[in-house]
């Protein structure tokens, strides 16, 4: 069996191989591992930058605002109540998609929110 292996072995070129390998683990971490790095710190970031009163949509669809933010999660207000959702659940795609801009509400809606 290693007989096998040691005829199937390249002659000469291990250091052309070596450099193919560092090249196709270089262009995995910069087409790959990079941007996928970018896309979650962006979403800690919006997550971390959430306010009172601003509209969200969480990763299952849910479209709400946000009455309460908690250290362990969220509390958003719906059309059907007040439901508690970690900050994980909020989707910085699906609200920028659905709301864009309007995500932050104003000061006048925020007001009157609070007083319901």
């Amino acid at each position: 069996m290693l007989t096998l292996f040691l005829q199937a072995a390249p002659q000469g070129n291990s250091t052309t191989m070596l450099m193919m390998m560092g090249v196709m683990v270089i262009g995995f971490y910069f087409l790959m591992i990079r941007p996928q790095m970018r896309k979650q710190k962006q979403e800690k970031k919006f997550q971390e930058e959430l306010k009172v009163g601003s509209r969200v949509v969480l990763t299952s669809g849910l479209h709400g605002r946000i009455a309460q933010i908690q250290e362990d999660g969220v509390v958003i207000e719906t059309l059907s109540g007040k439901l508690k959702f970690e900050k994980a659940a909020i989707s910085r795609e699906f609200t920028a998609t659905r709301f864009g801009d309007k995500a932050v509400a104003d000061k006048k809606e925020v007001t009157e929110t609070e007083k319901k």
